[in-house]
């Protein structure tokens, strides 16, 4: 089995900085916190990385467990917990584990995908392991929640090929614990064969004088999943879709918006 990709890109300077430049999608906390909430405890969070989702779910009183591939994250996470009072933090247990193969030794009424986490898997195999594995954690009428992004046409053809995009300022901000200038660059290239994303980010610290005082370069792969592959990939692992969403207030799926995907074991059994 490959090293889980995610792991590699969120360490040191990119997780601490990962609160400030990844903020998430408009409304993704309020529809993760009524889901946890309707569904009650207790709650599995994949890919849970530095508790932006998670922290508000214990807040509104549902016991979660958040697994993470990278230990980095995780570290933010638990810091993030320990500020927190002791009734909240009771509610709260993480995990450094991988999405593809986990053994918690209990099930869940609920388990959450926020954030396109499910892309950092980059085979239709990993994909497939994984679903198998969530479906075992799930109780008896439990529900997997998770969204990705839903591929354009348009932007696959204008940053595919051998060159990719040009590199271009991602975003501009001051880092909140050194008060320096941060700009993040981005590239990305679509390899629309494999369905791969590869951004590749150059994270760059600068002085008031305007002299780059750190550069650091990370890389971003994910494999993408059109909305009929994905709703195949769940019916084969023996998933039933309860519900397709295009945005976190439950309006209609739409091209090239995002699949927020609602879905419960059925009585299928894989074989």
């Amino acid at each position: 089995m490959n090293e889980f990709q995610s792991d590699g890109i969120y360490r040191d300077q990119t997780a601490e900085l990962y609160d400030t430049f990844s903020t998430g999608l408009v409304g993704d906390v309020e529809f993760y916190v009524e889901e946890a909430k309707r569904a009650g405890s207790p709650v599995l969070e994949l890919g849970c990385g530095t508790g932006r989702i998670l922290i508000p779910i214990a807040e509104a009183g549902v016991e979660i467990v958040g697994l993470d591939a990278a230990a980095s994250m995780l570290s933010i996470a638990s810091n993030k917990v320990s500020r927190l009072p002791e009734e909240i933090q009771t509610r709260i247990q993480l995990v450094v584990g991988d999405m593809r193969a986990f053994d918690l030794g209990r099930k869940f009424s609920l388990i959450l995908i926020p954030y396109r986490a499910f892309l950092h898997l980059l085979t239709v195999e990993d994909q497939k392991q994984a679903l198998g594995v969530i479906r075992d954690h799930l109780m008896e009428g439990g529900q997997l929640v998770f969204n990705v992004f839903d591929p354009r046409l348009e932007t696959l053809a204008a940053h595919s090929g051998p060159f990719g995009s040009a590199v271009k300022k991602l975003m501009e901000f001051t880092d909140p614990s050194t008060h320096h200038r941060t700009i993040i660059w981005d590239s990305r290239q679509y390899d629309c064969e494999r369905q791969v994303l590869v951004e590749d980010r150059i994270i760059e610290k600068i002085d008031e004088g305007g002299t780059v005082i750190s550069r650091n370069y990370a890389t971003l792969t994910l494999r993408y999943n059109s909305r009929f592959e994905m709703q195949h990939l769940l019916n084969l692992c023996g998933f039933e879709i309860e519900a397709l969403y295009g945005d976190f207030h439950r309006g209609a799926f739409r091209y090239g918006g995002e699949q927020v995907w609602i879905a419960r074991p059925s009585g299928h059994i894989p074989g």
